[in-house]
Formats: C-alpha cells, sequence, structure tokens
C-alpha cells in the first residue's frame, strides 16, 4: 500500500463527521423533541379556522409533518375555496387565536418526551454548545410545548413560523441568530425528523441530523441525505 493511501485511509478513519463539535445545535420540536399525546393543538387549529376564517373544516388531510403552522392554515383555508388575499387579512387574528387556544388549554398538554433527549440535552448543555429551537410551531405555542415537557431552560433562543411561512426561512433566522451571538464563523448542526428538515438544512448548505423518532422511519429519511441518521438521540450520545 502506497504512503498516500495511507494516509487517506487514516484521514477517513480519524475525521469526525462535520455535524460533531459544532458551535450551536437547532432543534425541530415536535418528532424531535417530544411528541404531542394531546389534541390541544390540533383542536386550536379548528378553532381557528372556523372562528376567523368561517370555514368549518378540519385540518385532516392537510400535511402537518414538516411543515408550518402557518402553511397548515393556508392550506386549510385554500382548500375551502379562500383566496390568499382574504387569508393574508386575517392571519393575525387567527395566529392569536391560536395562542390564545393553546394558552387556555396549556394544562391539557401532554408532551412525550423521545428517547435520550433529556441526556442529549445535559451533554450539550455541559460542554457549552448554544441551542436553539427551529420549529414550525407559532412561537408562544411551541414554547408551552416545550414548558410543559420540562426542557425550556435548556434552549437560548427559539425561531418559528410567526416570522417565517417556509421551514427553510425559520432554519436561516436559526442561523442568522447564532451567528449573532457567536460570530459569523460558528459552526450550526440541525437536528429533526422529517425530509423537509433535512432538505431546509441542505439549502442552507449546513449539516443536519435526522431521528427516526416521529412518523417517519429510518429508511424513509436516509434518502433525502442527511448527514446522520439514527433511531433515536441514544446513538448520538456517544459522538456528542
Amino acid at each position: 500500500m502506497s504512503n498516500e493511501a495511507v494516509i487517506s485511509r487514516s484521514t477517513s478513519i480519524t475525521t469526525p463527521p462535520r455535524w460533531v463539535n459544532c458551535d450551536a445545535y437547532l432543534f425541530d420540536i415536535d418528532g424531535t423533541l417530544l411528541n404531542a399525546r394531546d389534541a390541544v393543538h390540533y383542536n386550536a387549529f379548528h378553532s381557528a379556522v372556523k372562528h376567523v376564517f368561517g370555514v368549518d373544516s378540519l385540518i385532516d388531510g392537510v400535511p402537518v409533518h414538516g411543515n408550518t403552522d402557518i402553511g397548515i392554515l393556508r392550506a386549510v383555508v385554500r382548500r375551502a375555496g379562500l383566496s390568499d388575499t382574504a387569508f393574508e387579512e386575517r392571519l393575525q387574528y387567527a395566529r392569536e387565536h391560536m395562542c390564545s387556544e393553546v394558552g387556555r388549554n396549556s394544562n391539557a398538554l401532554q408532551p412525550e418526551l423521545c428517547p435520550s433527549i433529556a441526556d442529549l440535552l445535559d451533554s450539550l448543555k455541559s460542554a457549552g454548545k448554544l441551542m436553539g429551537v427551529v420549529s414550525g410551531n407559532l412561537e408562544a405555542i411551541g414554547w408551552l410545548k416545550l414548558r410543559a415537557a420540562g426542557i425550556a431552560e435548556y434552549f437560548d433562543f427559539g425561531c418559528f413560523s410567526d416570522q417565517a411561512e417556509f421551514r427553510a426561512d425559520i432554519f436561516r433566522n436559526g442561523v442568522a441568530e447564532v451567528h449573532q451571538r457567536l460570530g459569523p464563523l460558528a459552526s450550526v448542526c440541525f437536528v429533526g425528523d422529517t425530509p423537509s428538515d433535512v432538505q431546509a438544512a441542505r439549502e442552507l448548505g449546513l449539516p443536519v441530523i435526522a431521528v427516526a423518532t416521529g412518523i417517519y422511519d429510518r429508511e424513509a429519511l436516509t434518502p433525502h441525505g442527511p448527514d446522520a441518521c439514527v433511531e433515536c438521540c441514544t446513538e448520538l450520545l456517544a459522538h456528542l
């Protein structure tokens, strides 16, 4: 074996993946950090659709996993025949209505932490990593879920769909917040559970870990090309 081959082989073995030892880790919420075992958020959609847009329709049949709260509302309203103009005119009221509904019923929230999430967050916090959430939830709803799950204090900031309807833009806002806090050279890794999470990170050219703790299994996530794809976060603890 040539010296060049030995060096190449040694480098491939010892060089850690680019998602290891990043300065900041940004997490999706639903399916990644926790899974909701209640209908509070679900019912808030229906209440807003009915009382704000005058549409008596469920969100059933609209893609929700990897979508955003704004995107879900828009899809339901479009399906009912309302124009985008009418949607935009009432969107602020719909956001306020949904957040109010979830807040009013927050005692009924039943989030279940995904496997090893508490240990992973402890490990990252002990290592001094900046942590944030990048979620399609509306901000007030996202924080209510995190507080109900007992993990809100781990996160330094959050970016939500209040300011950005599309997931890639939410992720972009998260990166901007990291760079504002740590400087423009800070490295960022995303953790999500859907193909949309992987695609959003790929759009930004940044590493992403896919976890099969939502509705997508490893076989469904792997073809989208995440830097790592694991059954659950237990597999990450040895590396992070």
